[in-house]
């Protein structure tokens, strides 16, 4: 699978037509007057959101979008057609900015939601728009005004409930591929995942499914761009719920540091990313308890007791403490629905 999660195209919207000078001329009418129409409008261009794709790869070969243009107005106060808008299908989560002025043009959350990019020109008047008691046979007329045209850098924000986060190797697609029907690649090197899988998890008695995502491991200096995480970070900014996920079983070496820093380093880049994400609801989850090391697992939990962060403890092979975790993880996202519709 390619996964794109960034795209430049540039929507041209349609021109509007031009307005018609004519005249009646019909039998029995030698002063019939103007009967010039009006241009069709433009057709505009739209992003429409399509819960059925989750990347932005379908415009990688393809960066130059036009809708229809109008067409001029007609003798016998003919109208011309409006050009057909022109939809942009992304998936859910997508937003839309300007290229070369930053403007936010807006986002794409529902299925089947429109978001306007670029307007079509308006059609011109025709000359019997003119007509007045002064001016019996105006020979003026309007051009159709030319529709938006602009360059737009279209980003995608996955769109989860819950994401998971750790250095590489943590256990995160291991969860993940327990949890939920997604396959992502699972490997004993670092970096196996170089794309986000999301997974639903049907917690069936214990309340509605929610979304989880799998992003790819953190190194220290992620933000700045280290490692792969740095092309990921983004799309921790839509999860209510962030589960600090650490290895329990690793060694513990004063190169590479105890569970403490492991968390530690995580925190750090998620705060230069942006610093309100420590500010959601977290949670702390030390992996792979089947193979558990005290020493890491005395540091972790008193690491999470010392941020104040709930903590709980995994294992994605015997399943221990997955229930445990699912029923927290649905209390958390319920707890920040509801403090979202209190604000």
């Amino acid at each position: 699978m390619v996964f794109l999660d960034e795209a430049v195209i540039q929507a041209v919207a349609g021109r509007g037509g031009d307005g018609c000078l004519a005249f009646r001329r019909e039998k029995f009418e030698p002063r019939g007057g103007p009967s010039g129409g009006d241009g069709g409008h433009g057709g505009s261009v739209y992003l429409i959101g399509d819960s059925g794709r989750n990347t932005l790869f379908h415009l990688r070969g393809h960066r130059h979008y036009h809708a229809e243009r109008g067409r001029h107005g007609e003798g016998s106060n003919k109208t011309g057609s409006s050009g057909d808008d022109l939809t942009i299908v992304v998936p859910l989560g997508t937003t839309a900015s300007d290229r070369d002025t930053g403007e936010l043009l807006g986002e794409v959350v529902e299925h089947g939601a429109r978001l306007l990019v670029a307007e079509g020109g308006r059609g011109g008047r025709g000359n019997a728009r003119f007509k007045s008691a002064t001016n019996r046979a105006p020979r003026r007329t309007e051009q159709g005004r030319e529709g938006r045209e602009r360059w737009m850098r279209l980003e995608l924000k996955l769109l989860a409930d819950v994401g998971l986060v750790g250095l590489p190797n943590a256990g995160k697609s291991t969860l993940i591929s327990t949890l939920s029907a997604a396959r992502p690649k699972i490997a004993d090197y670092p970096f196996t995942t170089i794309i986000p899988n999301l997974g639903v998890v049907a917690e069936g008695q214990f309340g509605e499914p929610f979304v989880i995502a799998d992003l790819p491991g953190l190194i220290a200096g992620a933000a700045g761009g280290a490692g792969l995480g740095h092309q990921f970070l983004r799309h921790i900014e839509r999860c209510a719920v962030l589960v600090h996920l650490v290895d329990l079983s690793a060694l513990e070496t004063e190169e590479d540091g105890n569970a403490d820093q492991d968390l530690t380093v995580i925190e750090d880049e998620l705060r230069d990313f942006d610093p309100g994400l420590l500010g959601r609801a977290r949670i702390v989850v030390g992996s792979k308890i089947d193979a558990v090391r005290p020493a890491r697992r005395a540091a972790l939990s008193a690491a999470a007791e010392h941020r104040g962060l709930p903590y709980l403890e995994v294992s994605a092979a015997t399943h221990d403490g997955l229930d445990t975790l699912t029923r927290t993880l649905r209390r958390m996202i319920d707890a920040v629905s509801t403090e979202s519709d209190e604000s």
